[in-house]
C-alpha cells in the first residue's frame, strides 16, 4: 500500500499537544484591526482547541499526528 501524505497547509496551521488535542489560531486578527477594540484583539491572540465538529476532517489531513514542540 502507498503511504498517506500529510496535507501540508494543515500541518502548518495546526499544532498537536502532548495529550493529542489539535490547536488552531483564532480568526479575525489578520487585517481591518483599526476599528477593533484592544480588548477584542487581545482575546483573539493565542490558540484554541479545534471543535469536535471539525476534528474528523482535520484528523484526515494529519494522518501522522505527532506532538509538536
Amino acid at each position: 500500500m502507498p503511504k498517506m501524505k500529510t496535507h501540508r497547509s494543515a500541518a502548518k496551521r495546526y499544532k498537536v499537544t502532548a495529550s493529542g488535542k489539535i490547536l488552531r489560531h483564532q480568526a479575525g486578527k489578520g487585517h481591518l484591526l483599526a476599528h477593533k477594540s484592544p480588548a477584542r484583539k487581545n482575546r483573539l491572540t493565542g490558540m484554541v482547541e479545534v471543535s469536535n465538529r471539525n476534528l474528523d476532517l482535520i484528523s484526515k489531513e494529519l494522518p501522522y499526528m505527532k506532538y509538536s514542540r
